[in-house]
């Protein structure tokens, strides 16, 4: 592939872990250029944005107003011209993108689960001491870990994972989760210990996965995106981002899901905030033989069964969050 014909930057969050993922997205489509050195930058410069999400660290995302904050000043230099890629987790992606862009590629996922990193080195929830506290800002996996655990104190605890593993070894707190995708993306060691298995803590919808955004109708731009583009990962978020839209999700509600690209499982779950109540369902999902237009129906069955399952639970769910 020829070198484009003018810069395409890549923005991207400030984090360490954004960072690293937009890096590999400039290493790839510099690759499929042959392009090496300084003209790597050159024509695919990093634009790192601190996002307004990353400048609130006293606070929760749903007291801040949502996960949206983590892409909104990245939207914003891709309409305005900036940058013509947007590497993002899509786990913090909103599932309805703001008009004018569109997910242009979707890397191949990484391991999805979560990981239990305490000072007494347990990896599984069910052996934590009792009454020990545990920090975390997502609200899922609060919901999930008191649903399992109610005899748990949960704290918020916000940052990138020096900042996180930085309160566990001074001690404000006994343990806090971690995604595995990121720990290995970063070639942290804590990644080598065993995740939780799914049936403990299901992970958020598009969990592991970094998608790529670009502008409509910018056909250079999506051109370079088409060899990075993984069809399998773009089945499994498909189907777990309708899951999550059918069910109206955001921040303010604690839903996970999975498919299981072994067993063919596709396993989604709503809960309460306080981990009370949980409505979780699964179906068969053959990832070999879905479509996109299949998958994102997988996604809305399930998304339906669990909403009936739940009832007027999850109304009050919404509404008390």
């Amino acid at each position: 592939m020829k070198p484009p014909s003018r810069p395409l930057a890549i923005a991207t969050r400030r984090s360490p872990l954004a960072l690293v993922q937009a890096h590999d997205v400039q290493a790839r489509l510099a690759a499929q250029c042959g392009l090496t050195g300084d003209d790597v930058e050159a024509h695919f410069p990093i634009l790192g944005l601190v996002s307004t999400g990353d400048r609130i660290q006293d606070r929760t995302l749903i007291e801040a107003g949502g996960k949206g904050l983590f892409t909104k000043e990245i939207d914003e230099a891709q309409l305005d011209g900036r940058a013509a890629f947007a590497v993002h987790s899509m786990k913090d992606v909103p599932t309805v993108l703001p008009d004018g862009l569109t997910l242009g590629a979707l890397l191949e996922r990484e391991d999805p689960r979560d990981m239990l990193i305490a000072r007494g080195g347990e990896t599984r929830l069910a052996d934590l001491p009792e009454g020990v506290t545990i920090g975390t800002a997502s609200l899922r996996r609060q919901a999930q870990l008191l649903f399992k655990r109610p005899d748990l104190k949960v704290v918020p605890l916000r940052g990138n994972v020096d900042t996180r593993l930085g309160k566990l070894a001074e001690g404000e707190i006994y343990a806090t989760f971690l995604a595995r995708a990121g720990l290995n993306r970063l070639g942290r060691e804590e990644a080598r210990r065993d995740p939780l298995d799914p049936s403990d803590m299901l992970p958020a919808c598009a969990q592991g996965a970094v998608g790529v955004a670009i502008r409509d109708g910018d056909e250079e731009a999506a051109a370079h995106l088409s060899g990075l583009h993984h069809s399998g990962t773009e089945i499994a978020v498909t189907a777990e981002r309708a899951f999550l839209a059918t069910l109206d999700g955001s921040c303010r509600t604690p839903i996970a899901a999975h498919v299981n690209k072994v067993s063919m499982d596709f396993i989604g779950e709503v809960l309460t905030p306080d981990g009370t109540q949980c409505w979780r369902k699964q179906i068969r999902f053959d990832m070999t033989t879905a479509t996109s237009d299949s998958a994102r129906e997988a996604g809305e069955v399930l998304g339906r069964a669990v909403r009936a399952a739940a009832g007027d639970g999850l109304a009050a769910a919404l509404v008390n969050a």
